[in-house]
């Protein structure tokens, strides 16, 4: 059965332009070649056997997630080199457990010496040795331990021995998401190397192992002009994009892969309003623009080719129902017809593809060439 022209897709839709996404997949690509560094790329964006296996040479991967249920999907599909990139918790062990079984060489992360012994005392009980790294907190941002702090040696000895063995360090500069210019990046970037850099020597100094030792953030991957000591590096919203990455000047807006196709389904003239069938369940609640210099709304509104309309953007939403006008403090617009069809590009690419279970790809000359599914939950 041929598949369905774009105009008679039932919207709200996902849309995925896929040769915008190669643009950016290959960007990447060439950018951290001219650097000794291995690439494990995050998976947590697209959730999606089709896009990742574009992303890796070896369909085994590695690849970086941040749910075991990610873990089981792409298990089942081939890839057996995994990082859980999110803080260990007691009741997942079995689940880890389950799957290294499998034949999955899967680490997890942790950032105490009471996390480090819990994981080694559940190693010991049930004949297991689990693969950790040290969680390094680079930026002040969320999880980690401080490069300098003494607990870090106290967690790599707990990690020596048996039930668990210390495979090295990561870290995520998140604050990379709040800099300001690409000077500020860089900045975010050499700050992310030497933090988890100067890591890895003390655990060394120790007379401990650290072998890997692992960096990662979009912004970060993209601007770095240095990673000696570094042996991999994580990234997963490069492969889409969205309005926070171009607020970062990260990308363009004609480099934003991911979309939702949305109608209008009324109009509110005196205020300037157009009523489109996609509210925050198909955008998200992600305001994540709002901090930047341009407030992007809900998502920026575009043709069916992915151009900007006037400066339109969704200044607002309910549920289903998403409010398009023109910005704050802008000359009101004048709504768009009954039936129009539109593209609104997303604040945050993660966050708006997990409302939905599937992707419509569209081929060059917007043709919607096929479906992919996508995996959400945990």
């Amino acid at each position: 059965m041929n598949n369905p022209s774009l105009d008679q897709l039932e919207t709200p839709a996902l849309l995925l332009d896929e040769a915008r996404m190669q643009h950016n997949i290959d960007r990447m690509r060439s950018r951290l070649a001219r650097f000794r560094v291995g690439f494990r790329p995050h998976v947590k964006t697209n959730k999606c056997i089709e896009v990742t296996r574009r992303l890796t040479a070896d369909a085994a991967g590695p690849i970086t997630v941040s749910t075991l249920h990610e873990a089981d999907y792409f298990t089942a599909r081939g890839v057996t080199d995994i990082l859980y990139a999110v803080g260990i918790a007691p009741n997942k062990l079995d689940h880890v457990t389950k799957l290294r079984r499998q034949g999955v060489k899967l680490s997890v992360i942790l950032d105490s010496a009471e996390a480090a012994r819990m994981v080694a005392a559940h190693g010991r009980a049930n004949g297991e040795t689990f693969d950790v790294l040290i969680e390094i907190d680079t930026d002040r941002h969320r999880a980690g331990v401080p490069p300098e702090a003494p607990e870090l040696i106290a967690i790599g000895r707990e990690l020596n021995g048996d039930g668990a063995t210390l495979m090295g360090v990561m870290t995520h500069a998140g604050k990379s998401y709040d800099c300001k210019s690409a000077d500020e990046i860089r900045a975010m970037a050499e700050q992310e190397r030497a933090g988890v850099v100067t890591a890895a020597l003390r655990l060394r100094e120790a007379g401990l192992p650290c072998p890997v030792v692992s960096v990662g953030s979009t912004p970060t991957a993209l601007y770095a002009e240095n990673l000696d000591g570094v042996t991999e590096v994580r990234a997963g919203v490069y492969v889409f994009f969205d309005l926070v990455m171009a607020g970062l000047g990260v990308c363009r807006t004609d480099e934003i892969a991911l979309s939702v196709m949305a109608t209008v389904i009324g109009q509110q003239v005196e205020k300037g309003w157009t009523i489109v069938d996609a509210g925050w369940m198909a955008m998200s609640r992600d305001r994540g623009t709002a901090r930047q210099a341009v407030d992007q709304g809900y998502g920026l509104v575009c043709d069916l080719r992915g151009r900007p309309l006037d400066g339109l953007i969704v200044i607002d939403a309910n549920q289903e129902h998403g409010i398009v006008a023109a910005r704050p403090g802008a000359a009101p617009a004048t709504p768009l017809p009954v039936g129009t069809q539109v593209r609104i590009l997303p604040n945050h690419a993660c966050a708006t593809a997990a409302q939905f279970g599937e992707y419509q790809v569209l081929a060059p000359g917007n043709v919607l060439r096929e479906t992919w599914q996508r995996l959400n939950g945990w």
